[in-house]
């Protein structure tokens, strides 16, 4: 997703009823027709996953997308609160994930965000006029109310990123759960470009169920890291973005 499958966690109302529809289907006995509520079951499901499937093809909002044109607008300055804190790092089986406390923050004129963890892709999702980028890294924070905000730093080849190398030996060979580094602090604020303007437009997660609504905050200036680094990240995770989207008449906003 990513936002990705574990970025967040909005609410799926299809698969909550299959759940509760499969711990009911299981206390049927089976002269009651067990077999034919398994049917009704896997049909529910079938319908869900069209569901999906739906909004991922022909939704109106969705992510990634190519920055081609933008409307320059006064828009607020990002205001971090970020801070280096202990990291529980995970292989979900398509990047590496950091989820950090409970103190990094983001703040938008009146609006405030908690980050809830950050991890990379490669390729890079978003494009700026055409131009692919090697690597993203997407920090994923959530407002008090649910709104979900992806901010994304992209990538070419280049000097080292200091924090990459420093993640870079900690990321678990395979998929095996989460591991808490409390003697290993990671700050946040090391991902972010010097200059903080940012483009910002509505899209949506980028894998299943592909919510929209999702604020994107894509930074401005491009960060870098070395044909080795890829190298090491891709050698663990193969290339795991998704394809650029139409923007079916929406509106890039761009900061000074």
């Amino acid at each position: 997703m990513c936002p990705h499958r574990a970025a967040f966690t909005p609410s799926i109302p299809c698969v909550n009823r299959a759940i509760s529809a499969r711990t009911t289907v299981s206390l049927v006995p089976r002269k009651q027709g067990r077999k034919a509520a398994f049917a009704t079951l896997f049909t529910g499901l079938a319908l869900c996953h069209s569901a999906w499937a739906g909004l991922c093809e022909d939704g109106k909002l969705q992510s990634p997308i190519n920055i081609a044109h933008t409307s320059s607008q006064s828009l607020a300055p990002l205001v971090f609160t970020y801070r280096a804190t202990a990291p529980t790092i995970a292989n979900d089986g398509h990047t590496v994930r950091v989820r950090l406390g409970g103190g990094n923050r983001l703040r938008i004129g009146d609006q405030h965000y908690r980050l809830e963890q950050f991890h990379f892709h490669s390729p890079g999702g978003e494009q700026i006029a055409g131009e692919e980028f090697v690597m993203a890294a997407h920090l994923l924070h959530k407002s008090p109310l649910g709104q979900l905000l992806a901010l994304e730093v992209l990538y070419r080849l280049g000097p080292p990123d200091t924090l990459l190398e420093g993640l870079l030996p900690l990321i678990p060979a395979k998929p095996d759960g989460e591991h808490r580094l409390v003697n290993r602090p990671v700050d946040p604020a090391a991902l972010l470009p010097p200059a903080l303007g940012y483009y910002r437009y509505v899209g949506s997660l980028t894998a299943a169920p592909c919510t929209q609504g999702v604020l994107w905050i894509v930074m401005k200036e491009v960060r870098t890291v070395t044909a080795e680094q890829l190298q090491r990240y891709q050698s663990v995770f193969p290339p795991n973005a998704r394809a650029v989207q139409p923007l079916h008449g929406r509106t890039v906003a761009e900061s000074p």
